[in-house]
């Protein structure tokens, strides 16, 4: 019996990095399109070079979800199968991963496959894929499929994802900002602050003028949110080592969590976030 975790790219774990015994990690890759250049979101992916090359375009950039093959490909390599996309109320990504497993149930009726929209992205789906495999260790022969599956349906419920932003280039491209807010922002060295609802979606809830300022409404708005009392945090950073490393010192200073992860953003998460980004689940 094989136990197998499947992801789409935005959960910024790299498929090297996974240690899971007799658990099989797959991620299905995302794709960027940047003017003619088209960049795979797999563990080769190059962030500086995608990064120089949005920069570059005049155009706006576009992303594409995998298709319900790629899926599939993923799910046929176990017998039990988690999967886990980002929010689907932000991509195509879930419904192609719920037809990926209609194809493969097809053809296989007796492999059991759940699809989860974590209604997030990038350490809110490292923390997902962290339990799933606790959950998966525990019972190696897979009796519980369905309890499993449970758990980790009210464990995404519970889970909350921020951000901050520091680039606004690509907002400006795609029309969702206009240029002389993006450039006055800039200038005033203002960082925007969102999170993610718990329907998926995301909203804008503040503003800040510099780091310091930045990083106490960040976990203001994280106390506001949730209990984070043992909670675990994943911060990925997008090339912001720096100031990943001062927002945990923030976070651990003002927040009665139980550790504080850093982690680098993939290709999507990227996209999005821009240079200095910083994505904060918990």
């Amino acid at each position: 019996m094989t136990w197998n975790i499947v992801s789409d790219s935005s959960c910024d774990m790299r498929m090297s990095g996974f240690a899971g015994g007799g658990i099989h990690f797959e991620i299905v890759p995302l794709r960027l399109q940047v003017g003619n250049r088209e960049f795979i979101d797999n563990d080769a992916l190059e962030i500086p070079e995608l990064l120089e090359a949005m920069a570059a375009e005049k155009t706006a950039s576009s992303t594409a979800c995998p298709s319900p093959a790629a899926f599939a490909r993923a799910f046929e390599k176990g017998d039990k199968t988690v999967c886990f996309t980002i929010s689907a109320n932000l991509s195509g990504t879930y419904n192609a991963a719920v037809m990926g497993r209609e194809m493969v149930l097809e053809e296989h009726p007796e492999k059991e496959i759940c699809v989860i929209d974590s209604k997030a992205t990038a350490g809110a789906m490292v923390l997902l894929i962290r339990r799933a495999k606790e959950l998966m260790e525990a019972d190696p022969e897979g009796r519980d499929f369905e309890g499993i599956c449970a758990q980790l349906r009210l464990y995404q419920a519970a889970l909350r994802t921020c951000f901050t932003l520091e680039n606004f280039d690509n907002l400006i491209k795609n029309g969702r900002m206009r240029p002389l807010v993006g450039t006055l922002l800039h200038s005033l060295g203002i960082h925007v602050i969102a999170d993610g609802t718990p329907q998926g979606t995301i909203r804008v809830v503040g503003k800040a003028r510099g780091e310091a300022k930045t990083y106490k409404a960040i976990t203001a708005l994280m106390k506001d949110s949730k209990d984070c009392i043992g909670a675990e945090v994943v911060i990925s950073h997008c090339e912001n080592l720096a100031s990943a490393i001062k927002l945990k010192e923030q976070i651990l200073q003002d927040l009665p969590v139980k550790s504080v992860d850093i982690i680098s953003c993939r290709g999507l998460t990227s996209f999005y976030a821009m240079e200095k980004g910083l994505i904060i689940g918990y």
